[in-house]
């Protein structure tokens, strides 16, 4: 339940339309249910302004679905993430509103439609291989309601094709930079730019890159001023900082 919500309820109540028993019927699952093998957060969204997201890997189908069934009681806009087309096809019998964003391997439901902001997230990558974890960061910030952006294969191999983007770069609230290999791709970037970049190292490279290490370690020894790093593959958690951060400058930008 967000605060939009809370608000038509206690107003229900006030005029009438809804009795206290009923108001509290409603409420009873808050703060948060327990069903045993998960504690499933109904006061996310009044807390952070977004419900609580579901990591689908390691849980069975079955458990994801369960928690799934619970969050859209109260909540819309919920997402699975780390989910394969089996946690789709089982979702889909719990909610007629149900949208698989395969490349991201996020599942949305109940997808709330939002104008989206009038600032921009910037999503890039370094090389295809990253675009798995950029489209979880894209498309997580796309669902919380941001404008979203997306540059593919700007790698430093090949660094003219950055350069030739610099308008682009420099257009943006906040940029979510993917790399792996060397992970040198956020360092260049922040210095193209006056904006935050939030880095995500991938487990993109050969044996020496150590799963993603490598280019984790790049990323947390920039030089480059602005750089902040997220973990390893972690393309949710930076589309979630990026969406934050967005969503102060667009207030900012609307008074």
């Amino acid at each position: 339940m967000n605060k939009k919500s809370l608000h038509q309820l206690l107003e229900q109540v006030k005029i009438g339309s809804m009795s206290v028993e009923q108001a509290i019927g409603t409420l009873t699952d808050l703060p948060y249910a327990d069903l045993g093998y998960a504690m499933v957060d109904h006061h996310r969204s009044l807390r952070s302004g977004y419900p609580e997201t579901i990591f689908s890997q390691g849980k069975t189908v079955e458990q994801v679905v369960g928690i799934a069934r619970r969050l859209i009681k109260k909540d819309a806009n919920i997402m699975a993430t780390r989910a394969d087309r089996n946690v789709y096809d089982a979702l889909k019998t719990i909610s007629d509103h149900v949208e698989y964003h395969a490349a991201a391997r996020i599942v949305v439901i109940n997808r709330r439609p939002v104008t989206p902001t009038r600032t921009k997230i910037l999503v890039m990558c370094a090389g295809t291989a990253d675009i798995p974890v950029a489209e979880e960061a894209a498309v997580t910030a796309e669902v919380m309601g941001n404008r979203v952006e997306r540059l593919v294969d700007v790698g430093v191999a090949g660094i003219h094709r950055l350069l030739s983007k610099r308008e682009t770069i420099q257009s943006a609230s906040v940029l979510v930079v993917v790399a792996g290999m060397d992970g040198a791709l956020p360092s260049v970037t922040a210095g193209l730019t006056d904006k935050p970049v939030i880095a995500v190292p991938t487990s993109v490279g050969y044996g020496a890159s150590f799963g993603g290490l490598a280019a984790l370690l790049t990323m947390l020894n920039s030089c480059a001023n602005g750089v902040t790093v997220v973990n390893i593959d972690n393309g949710y958690g930076a589309g979630y900082a990026a969406s934050i951060i967005n969503r102060i400058a667009n207030q900012s930008v609307e008074k």
